[in-house]
């Protein structure tokens, strides 16, 4: 089991694989709710965020905690499971190459992305699971950022929870290594959910699959295209779900993702 400093504490790396994206979620989420105000930069204007979102934000949050309960359970077992390589292969792991750990990163990637655009499809097109289960988060019709992770409890199990294990297990990287993988794939998911269009924001400039990509599945028109999530593209451009946008300046304020006309007609 490795451990690091932290603030003269030794914590294990397994310890801080589960807690340290929990904290991060929230920490960058209350980032983005002070930003909030920024109405030029906006999606849409803080009225529409009130008026037509479904849910009040307390339940947003207690909805958010309670999956985050539940991955932390999965993580500790996980680790707990995982532990039995043995201290060899911990060390094997921990000083691996820059190479291998940016192969497992990218392996992670594709796996999480593979996973829940499939499951996230699937949750759509089946009628009884979304009424039943995935309507919950689109009840965040105007997305913001601390409400990334508002699911029914279920699906953050199917989509979000099982989906990171099995991205852990297939790359093969280490708990030290998950800590910053899964650091990075949250500040990704909340910086997708945050309504806002920023300038100078690194995952717009990196990723096709930004906030304003993932604004438009939240709208009617694009609830069946745009599955795609955390990272890329690929699976709606290969499977013909991929909505492309153009971002147009608001004269009253902040942008609009408008959509293909071809696509919201279809």
């Amino acid at each position: 089991m490795g451990t690091m400093m932290v603030s003269g504490f030794e914590v294990s790396d397994e310890l801080l694989g589960t807690f340290v994206p929990i904290i991060v979620y929230w920490v960058y989420s209350g980032i983005y709710e002070l930003l909030g105000s920024f109405d030029n930069y906006r999606l849409h204007t803080k009225e529409d965020e009130d008026e037509k979102n479904l849910v009040p934000k307390r339940d947003v949050v207690k909805g958010v905690l309670l999956q985050q309960a539940v991955q932390a359970l999965v993580a500790t077992i996980l680790f707990a499971v995982t532990s039995n390589v043995g201290d060899s292969g911990q060390a094997q792991s921990k000083n691996a190459s820059l190479l291998v750990l940016a192969t497992q990163f990218l392996v992670a990637m594709v796996v999480l992305d593979t996973w829940q655009y499939f499951m996230h499809r699937y949750l759509h097109y089946n009628k009884f699971l979304y009424r039943h289960i995935h309507s919950q988060h689109h009840r965040l019709i105007v997305p913001y950022a601390s409400g990334a992770l508002y699911n029914h409890p279920l699906e953050g199990l199917l989509l979000d929870t099982i989906g990171g294990a099995l991205s852990f297990l297939v790359s093969g990287m280490s708990p030290r290594s998950s800590i910053f993988f899964f650091s990075f794939a949250t500040l990704k998911t909340v910086d997708d959910h945050c309504g806002l269009w920023l300038p100078g924001n690194l995952f717009h400039f990196f990723f096709r699959n930004n906030s304003a990509y993932h604004d438009i599945h939240h709208q009617l028109y694009g609830s069946k295209y745009n599955f795609s999530q955390p990272f890329f593209v690929m699976w709606d451009r290969i499977l013909g779900t991929y909505m492309p946008y153009s971002l147009e300046k608001q004269s009253s304020g902040g942008f609009h993702a408008r959509p293909a006309k071809e696509c919201k007609e279809e």
